[in-house]
Order: structure tokens, then sequence, then C-alpha cells
């Protein structure tokens, strides 16, 4: 099934989060057809409805009413911090689940697709292949327990009209992430730790951005995984981007996660199968590394 868009014009699509670094990508990439209107907690260019309580459902139905209908929902806006969330509990989980659970109640009331963006944060790390979406979720920290307490809030508000994307290791054009932060501490230090202990998939905008959207078209439910093909480690995706930056010649020392003792346990293996997504689209995310040269190519590391 896809959104049919009408004579009338494009169909319109709420962003929530659109300040961020996968928003704002949602927005400059909407397909022909489609009209994305940002909202975010901040202004911004590209953040049409600012200050919005996503907990607030009478506010969400104004916005619907006043700024809609809209077609779809893609759910972006959340309490990402993953150490923060372990001495702010409550916060995280009014972002990361009251705020999903009232959009999806909105958008089931005002019969609207919903995308909700979510992560490998969910599952312990424990496996040894890919995750798939039939794998039971154990999260290790506050974040990744709100994270899922959302998807379900989700679907469970919205059924049948909800689709939970799960992603990984994100970097993109705008906002901090590892390659921008390797690169600047390569360059001020000279020399870089980086554990080798843990493994994902770094997975860009570029890539994921378009994807959310092939979901909204095509109308996907349920639960999909979205990441950049392959896989590594910190390190491994450390060297690759001071390789590809002209940084090559900055030695990169592997340790170990218990080096960099953090408030949040992470997942030590936390790939993600994304086959159920490319069946949907009929194609893959690019492998990791053709997605690192793209940005590279497209956002040089200053």
């Amino acid at each position: 099934m896809r959104v049919e868009v009408s004579d009338r014009g494009a169909a319109r699509v709420l962003v929530t989060g659109a300040a961020g670094m996968l928003g704002s990508e949602l927005c400059l990439r909407a397909p022909d057809g489609f009209e994305a209107v940002g909202t975010d907690l901040a202004a911004g260019a590209l953040v049409a409805l600012p200050g919005l309580d996503l907990c607030d459902e009478g506010a969400l139905e104004r916005v619907f009413a006043e700024h809609g209908p809209f077609e779809g929902a893609l759910h972006c806006a959340a309490y990402t911090a993953v150490d923060k969330a372990e001495s702010e509990p409550e916060l995280a989980r009014r972002v990361n689940v009251d705020a999903t659970r009232a959009l999806a109640r909105v958008c089931a009331r005002q019969g609207t697709w919903l995308v909700a963006v979510s992560t490998d944060f969910v599952f312990d790390g424990a496996a040894h292949t890919p995750y798939t979406e039939s794998d039971t979720p154990a999260p290790l920290s506050v974040y990744g327990a709100t994270k899922l307490d959302g998807e379900r809030a989700a679907l469970e508000s919205n059924p049948g009209r909800t689709a939970i994307v799960r992603t990984q290791w994100l970097y993109g054009p705008r906002g901090k992430h590892f390659p921008r932060t390797i690169h600047a501490l390569a360059r001020e230090k000279g020399r870089l730790k980086v554990v080798s202990d843990q493994f994902g998939s770094p997975t860009t905008t570029l890539e994921l951005a378009p994807a959310l959207w092939d979901v909204l078209r095509l109308r996907g439910s349920g639960v999909f995984h979205a990441a950049c093909e392959g896989a590594c480690s910190w390190h491994e995706l450390a060297v690759a981007v001071l390789r590809a930056s002209g940084l090559g010649h900055v030695p990169v020392e592997a340790c170990g996660t218990q080096e960099f003792p953090r408030p949040a346990r992470r997942p030590a293996y936390s790939v993600l199968d994304s086959a159920r997504l490319a069946a949907l689209r009929g194609r893959r995310l690019a492998d990791w590394r053709e997605a690192l040269a793209s940005y590279l190519r497209a956002e040089p590391l200053a």
C-alpha cells in the first residue's frame, strides 16, 4: 500500500525533532508529492512549529487541526543522552515514552500513519549474529528501556498504522556525532585511544532519511531495522574516518570498554539485520564504508 497524494497538493507529514540530526535531514529530503512540517522544542530554519510539547494531546490535536491534515508523522524527537538518562529517568521516560504515546494516540484518532525511530539499545548485545525484529529485547540502560517502552506504547496506541524503525550509530551533516568528534580530537591531541570491543553498523542520515520516507510512503507497519550494511568496532570506525579525512597518520590505540567506564552500559554487539526493510523497499542501505565515503565527500570534516 502506498500513500496517495491528492490533486489538492502535497501530502503533509509532521516531522518531530526537526532541529535534530535526523529530523532536519528528513525535512530536507521530503520526496516529490510530500511536504514536511517540522516541530521541535528548539527553533530553527526547518522548524515550522517550535515549542510544541508532544506530551500535550490537546496541543497536538490543535496542530493537526490547524496545520493538517497529516498523511503521516515521522517521530524523531527523543531523549538521547544515554549516560545522563541514568540520573534523569523520569525525564527520559517523559520524552521517550509519554510523548510517543500521546502522539500515537492523536495519530490513531486522526487516522494518521506513524513512523517512530528507535534504537539498537533495546538489545543487550549478547548475540553474535545480527539482531532481527523477532529477537527478544533486553535493554541494559534507562535509555534503552525507555525507547523500548516507547515502541510498545506507539504500537498499542495506534495499532495497524505504526512502524517502529530501529537504527544505530547515527551520524550526518548536522549535529554532534562520532566521526566529527573523533576528527576534532585527532587534530587536537595527535593520538587517540578508542574501544574495540563494541560492534555495530555506522549509519548515515543520508541513507536513513530516504528509508524512513519509504516506510511511510509504502505504509510499512510493525518493527523494522534500518542500518547500513556491514559491521565494525568503534576503533575500526575511528581509523576509517581519519584515513578518509586526511588524518590517517594519527595513531589510534585499541582498548577495552573497561578503560572508559560510563554510567550507562552499552551492548557489546548490536548489529541489526535490515532484511525486512530491504524487502519492503526493494533495496538495502549502503555498506557502511561506502556510506562514510559518500558522507565525507559531501560534508568534509573541518
